[in-house]
């Protein structure tokens, strides 16, 4: 009888140490998301010349409103169609939606633009993984060139 307790709290002990050591989900890498941005936006955030938009002081710019930050979200998760107009210059590409990023991978890449890619501008407060997935859910009915209309009401030209 005295075994069996041993034995049975010996294996309970294993199920709490076990639980305790399941891998904790590691928060996304904004540097890492941001590679695939960098391919059009280029490594620093200067974009190209009438094909992508810097991301520049616009985009710190537009973090400091509800409507901006809700517009950024959207950037990403719905993707966005011109005409717009980013630093007095002209816009009309497409960027599609980078629909396989999840709210916490949004979160990481704005958050990389705004601290590491651009440091000029306004204060720049952190995205949380909430704040986007309630962005995202706002415009699921939207379509690119739905969110690049937002984009004069968001604080853009």
């Amino acid at each position: 009888m005295r075994l069996a307790a041993v034995l049975a709290l010996a294996g309970a002990a294993a199920a709490v140490f076990a639980a305790a050591a399941l891998p904790v989900r590691a928060a996304p890498d904004g540097a890492t998301l941001y590679a695939k941005c960098a391919a059009c936006h280029t490594k620093t955030g200067a974009g190209v010349p009438g094909a992508f938009p810097p991301l520049g002081p616009d985009v710190r710019t537009k973090a400091t409103t509800e409507a901006g930050r809700r517009y950024l979200a959207l950037v990403v998760t719905r993707g966005v169609s011109g005409p717009i107009k980013v630093g007095g210059k002209p816009y009309a590409g497409v960027m599609p939606a980078q629909g396989t990023l999840d709210d916490a991978s949004v979160a990481a890449v704005l958050n990389h633009v705004g601290t590491e890619i651009v440091k000029t501008g306004p204060e720049f407060k952190p995205f949380t993984e909430a704040e986007i997935a309630a962005h995202r859910a706002t415009g699921t009915a939207l379509s690119a060139q739905d969110v690049g209309k937002l984009h004069a009401a968001a604080g853009g030209q």
